[in-house]
C-alpha cells in the first residue's frame, strides 16, 4: 500500500519533495522510452509514487543505471550468475544492493562480489543501523557514516613524534 506513512499498513510512503518525484517521472518515461515494458504500474499520485516495474531492460537503459532513490525496478536477464554479477556491477554507482535467494551462503559470497557499500540478502536495499557502515562506493555516498566510521570520515589521524 502507498500511503501515509503513519498508517501501519502503508509500505511505500512519499518522495521526499516535488524535484525528486519529477526525477521519477523522467526515469519512467525514459526507460518507456528506450524500450523497456512497464510490467507493474504503481501510479503516482502528488509524491505518492507506488512501484513501477520493468521488464526488457537493456543494460544500457538508464533505467538500469541510475540511482533513483523511489520505487523504479528494473528486472535485467542474466544468462548465469557470473554475467548477473556483471550487470550488477555495471554502472556507476554503488550505494546499496539486495540478493534475494534460498541459498543463504551463495548469497553472501555472490554480495562479496558486488561493487556496492551495503548488501542485504532476502531484505530491503537500504536498512541503516546505529552501528554499521553506511555508506556507498563508486558515484554513490559520501563515506561512511554512522558509529565510529563517522569519527575517522571526518578526522584526520596525525602522528606526531619528538626527541630532545
Amino acid at each position: 500500500k502507498v500511503g501515509d506513512p503513519a498508517n501501519e499498513e502503508t509500505l511505500v510512503g512519499p518522495i521526499i519533495n516535488n524535484q525528486q518525484t519529477d526525477n521519477l517521472r523522467r526515469i519512467i518515461q525514459q526507460a518507456q522510452n528506450e524500450g523497456a515494458s512497464l510490467f507493474f504500474d504503481g501510479g503516482i499520485e502528488g509524491n505518492l509514487v507506488g512501484p513501477h516495474v520493468f521488464v526488457n531492460v537493456e543494460p544500457d537503459f538508464a533505467v538500469a543505471k541510475e540511482e533513483s532513490f523511489g520505487p523504479v525496478l528494473p528486472i535485467l536477464k542474466a544468462r548465469d550468475e557470473a554475467h548477473a554479477l556483471e550487470l550488477a556491477n555495471d554502472t556507476e554507482f554503488g550505494l546499496s544492493s539486495a540478493v534475494c535467494t534460498s541459498n543463504h551462503e551463495r548469497g553472501v559470497k555472490f554480495a562479496l562480489g558486488i561493487e556496492a557499500g551495503m548488501s542485504h540478502i532476502n531484505e530491503i536495499s537500504v536498512a541503516d543501523h546505529p552501528n554499521a557502515p553506511f555508506g556507498g562506493e563508486k558515484n554513490s555516498g559520501l563515506g561512511r557514516f554512522n558509529d565510529q566510521w563517522i569519527v575517522e570520515e571526518y578526522t584526520t589521524t596525525h602522528w606526531v613524534t619528538a626527541q630532545k
